[in-house]
């Protein structure tokens, strides 16, 4: 049966404005006399509803469009929207690993260090230790010097209290999993060159570089003896962390500020696979699925948001299922709402008209409140937006986020049969044949309940109940960090001693 264990900020880019609309700044503007705020904005919630609607011929379009773009970028660099990136990742964790080994993970506007003492088959884990630094906003768009040597000062410190239950054999040099969780041109287990930031970096002099190199340049700076010996990203580190206490796991999905999938695939299925042999006959390939365009049902918010963002026309996937971006539509039809409907009377609030200012984290907490007043809806509002709302607007704010949401939701879910259906295309009976289990990781998949319960729904939708009794979608918490940790074992440059 389907199940699920239970188990971000963004940057602020200028907005262009155009005449008479201040979705993305503006000043204090006047408005005809003030009417019933949920009747005037009876229209403009319609529409948003009509516009987001994914019923299930939806879903299947996105599901059968994925599969589509999948098939078309494993046939040629290129070949679609999804990249289809090979990972090299070609065996995964078996439990055997020994020994003290690091990672780092960048994907987001947090990266997290940990360390990790394995015991072999019967101990596995022995301990763990983590860190997590905020990365200043001023670095997403500074220079690759600078956000590196931040990184490697971080791991710096973190290394330097290591002690206890860790230890490292005599004449070794620490080794690292890097979680790079942004586009790059994987040329080997530890190597790739950067195609281009995401997630609202914008960091200068790094594309085109092997980011490896980066950041064995930054550590090597500052007298961090350490080296990386596997380069992945968020969801390959989090499918094998996954994989490492489950065999049946073949997909890992990232709901976060960011979003991505990763899957176990067949190497005789891959034509662009040019000469790289593996000796399991299967590797993890990267979709990169945020570049995935086709078929999704979009609003004037969205349109705007992408025009105004830092890569207009690129990662619509992801902006319309993500954390980063949630918050942000939401905000752009209360704005709408406010200023063609008298949402908050006959002004508008001066904050709400200030790009990012609503979070996803926000949208949760409202859509949360159960109370009869919706206190809470009101009170996130005036904290985060000096927002003052009646009981009628705080409905209608609450109905504007369980559209985005549901949304975000099920089209991620559709994402995901996508994937799905074309292994089983490939492989009859591999997928839907017996207990299949996708991996999550993710803040956004992690704490915003309705999301989540909207994903859910919409996987079963289009499997059916009888398919859906074999998926398994199970929550990884941190499956990334010890992933990544875990592949730095498996690809060493030591002799293993198992």
């Amino acid at each position: 049966m389907l199940v699920a264990s239970a188990s971000p900020a963004a940057g602020s880019p200028c907005l262009r404005r155009s005449p008479g609309s201040f979705r993305g700044g503006g000043a204090r503007f006047g408005m005809t006399a003030a009417r019933s705020a949920t009747v005037s904005v009876a229209p403009i919630l319609k529409k948003l509803r009509r516009e987001c609607a994914t019923p299930l011929p939806v879903l299947r379009h996105v599901a059968d469009a994925m599969a589509d773009d999948m098939r078309a970028g494993l046939a040629a660099d290129g070949g679609s929207d999804l990249k289809m990136i090979l990972s090299y990742v070609d065996s995964l964790p078996s439990g055997n690993e020994k020994g003290l080994f690091y990672a780092l993970d960048l994907g987001g506007t947090n990266f997290r260090v940990l360390r990790v003492q394995l015991g072999g088959k019967d101990d596995r884990v022995l301990a763990t230790e983590f860190d997590q630094v905020t990365i200043p906003q001023e670095l997403m768009f500074g220079t690759s010097e600078e956000l590196f040597g931040f990184i490697a000062s971080g791991l710096a410190k973190f290394s330097n209290k290591e002690g206890g239950k860790f230890h490292l054999p005599p004449g070794r040099k620490r080794e690292i999993g890097f979680t790079f969780s942004f586009p790059v041109k994987q040329i080997s287990i530890d190597s790739g060159i950067l195609i281009k930031w995401t997630k609202g970096f914008a960091v200068s002099g790094t594309a085109g570089k092997d980011v490896v190199v980066c950041l064995n340049e930054a550590m090597e700076r500052r007298g961090v003896d350490m080296r990386v010996s596997a380069l992945v990203n968020d969801a390959v580190a989090t499918l094998a962390g996954a994989r490492y206490w489950d065999n049946d796991v073949m997909v890992a999905v990232i709901l976060g500020t960011g979003t991505n999938a990763c899957y176990v695939e067949r190497t005789d299925v891959i034509p662009k696979l040019d000469g790289h042999v593996s000796t399991s006959g299967q590797t993890i390939i990267n979709t990169e699925w945020g570049a995935f365009s086709n078929g999704l049902p979009l609003t004037e918010f969205d349109r705007e948001m992408d025009a105004a963002s830092i890569n207009p026309g690129e990662q619509i996937y992801e902006k319309t299922i993500s954390g980063m971006y949630l918050g942000e539509i939401v905000r752009r039809a209360l704005v709408e709402m406010a200023e063609e409907g008298a949402l908050f009377g006959k002004s508008m609030p001066d904050k709400l008209l200030t790009p990012f200012v609503l979070t996803t984290p926000d949208l949760c907490a409202m859509q949360k409140d159960e109370s009869d007043d919706l206190q809470k809806v009101g009170s996130v509002l005036y904290d985060v937006a000096r927002v003052e709302s009646d009981l009628g607007a705080r409905k209608v704010i609450v109905e504007v986020c369980d559209t985005i949401a549901k949304r975000g939701g099920r089209l991620a879910g559709a994402g995901i049969v996508g994937i799905l259906q074309k292994m089983e295309e490939d492989s009859k009976g591999v997928i839907f044949g017996k207990r299949t289990v996708v991996a999550m990781d993710g803040g956004l998949y992690e704490n915003y309940s309705q999301y989540r319960g909207y994903m859910h729904g919409a996987v079963t939708e289009l499997l059916g109940t009888e398919l859906s009794r074999n998926l398994v979608i199970e929550h990884s918490k941190d499956g990334s960090g010890i992933g990544a940790a875990l592949l730095a074992a498996a690809n060493s440059n030591y002799e293993h001693d198992y």
